[in-house]
Order: structure tokens, then sequence, then C-alpha cells
């Protein structure tokens, strides 16, 4: 089933609500020799709606920031399987030098990356500005779904309102 009937908040709202409890995304790059790469990063946003934006902290010489360096298009990848809820974050990625960003975000974790703190010469805040969403948000019981996956076999037609999917564009 798809959100149509959802307004573009309620589906921001959505988004963040999948999003919020989920710590790490699978976040691609374009290498500077045309390759997608991806890799597990943290994602840093504190607050479920944080607007139009997901937050990571990078090393400058590492390779997920030289990617981001050469070119700006990415995409975060979001599971919760336990949950069967799924996200897929397209947008542009970017240094953010405010250090009360740096210090806003900062936590325990990050500083087993960046023991130096936020001041760690090598730490560099990335923003994600998100310009498009999906997700699916699966509703349906593993029975339910068995079923319906089952009769879809059978019937030679595709299973239907198994959960939500939706779409928000921010741009």
């Amino acid at each position: 089933m798809t959100d149509q009937a959802l307004s573009d908040t309620e589906r921001r709202h959505k988004l963040w609500t999948l999003i919020k409890d989920i710590k790490f995304g699978m976040f691609t790059t374009h290498h500077a020799n045309g390759h997608l790469h991806s890799r597990p990063m943290t994602l840093q946003n504190k607050d479920i709606d944080e607007g139009e934006s997901l937050w990571f902290f990078m090393s400058r010489s590492g390779d997920p920031y030289a990617d981001v360096a050469h070119s700006s298009q990415v995409n975060v990848v979001f599971a919760d399987a336990s949950a069967d809820s799924y996200v897929s974050v397209s947008g542009m990625a970017g240094p953010d030098e405010d250090r009360s960003r740096r210090q806003a975000l900062w936590n325990k974790a990050a500083e087993a990356w960046f023991p130096q703190g936020v001041d760690d010469p090598d730490l560099v805040l990335v923003r994600v500005r998100i310009s498009h969403a999906s997700y699916w948000d699966v509703k349906s019981s593993k029975l339910t779904q068995l079923y319906a996956m089952a009769k879809a076999a059978v019937t030679g037609k595709p299973p239907k309102d198994l959960g939500e999917t939706g779409e928000v564009r921010m741009k």
C-alpha cells in the first residue's frame, strides 16, 4: 500500500520515525574509479526530526570522505529487519565546519574514533542534505506475508497490502 493519502509532513514524520532507532546506515559513495562503495556509518542525528539532513562524523583522511569530496551525490540505506522496515535516502553530502554543531552531536562512540575530541584535526562532520527518500514498512505478520507470497505464486499476481511504502521529496 502506497502512502499517497499521507501529507508531505506526515510522510516526513514517518521517515524520521523509521530512522530514529537505527544507529547505522550503509553510506554509499561514488569512488574516483567510478565504482559505488558502501560502508556502515554511524548516524549522529539526535532528534526524531532533524529537518532535511543526516549527520555523520568522518575521518578527513579516510576513503569515505575522499569519495564525498570527489562526488557529493550519496545514498544512505537503513534497515531494521526485526521490524521489517527499510529506508533509502538520496542526497548531497558535504563538510559542515560549524564547531557548535560538532559539539552538539558529539558522543562517547565518536570519541573512540577521534580521541582528540571535537577539535581533532582529522574529524569532519558531513551533512547529507536529503533530496529524496523511499521507505517500506511491512505491517503484516510473517505468517501473513508467507501466505500472501504463496497465494501470489499460485495466482501469478504479486502480493498486495503487506505494508506501507512512501516517498519523501525534500526539495
